[in-house]
């Protein structure tokens, strides 16, 4: 069980790296390509089931006004705008990736930072279909399709780091 000063410790670290991570990015519209996934990721394998605490926090942070969200932005506008989904499919990814982390074989790791991404793109898509007044296929081909490369290398780099501090 992971003590409460490590998850304080752990927190601040992960919801730095995160908020560090969205100042890392390649500008695509309507949805930008950022680190945040990874560190989220990260989240999850270092915290496991507690990476929904420092994932919600940013979020919610980001929601109070603090400039975490992706190039300074933040306030509840953002999580309102095409990038809203993305963002709050975060937390159930950070919990997805941390329950996957409390097993020990390779396979489930695996699948649930696949299921985690997927959670993430999946709230994605339907927010931004929703609040962009886009079809589903449109906001596919918007918020999944330029980033998919950018994903597995992200899930990748998160299972080869989690090799080293799993």
């Amino acid at each position: 069980m992971i003590h409460r000063a490590r998850i304080l410790a752990y927190s601040g670290t992960l919801i730095a790296l995160i908020a560090a991570g969205s100042w890392i990015s390649i500008p695509l519209p309507p949805v930008p390509l950022t680190l945040q996934t990874l560190f989220v990721l990260l989240s999850g394998i270092v915290m496991k089931r507690y990476a929904v605490i420092p994932v919600g926090l940013y979020v919610l942070f980001g929601a109070a006004g603090l400039p975490v969200f992706h190039n300074g932005m933040a306030g509840l506008g953002v999580l309102l705008g095409p990038t809203g989904g993305f963002l709050l499919g975060f937390i159930p990814a950070a919990l997805i990736v941390g329950l996957a982390y409390e097993r020990p074989t390779a396979a489930c790791r695996v699948a649930g930072l696949i299921a985690a991404t997927g959670v993430i793109y999946l709230s994605g898509v339907a927010w931004l279909a929703w609040s962009a007044s886009l079809s589903i296929v449109q906001a596919v081909l918007l918020g999944v399709a330029p980033f998919a490369v950018g994903e597995v290398v992200k899930v990748t780099a998160a299972y080869t780091i989690g090799k080293r501090v799993a």
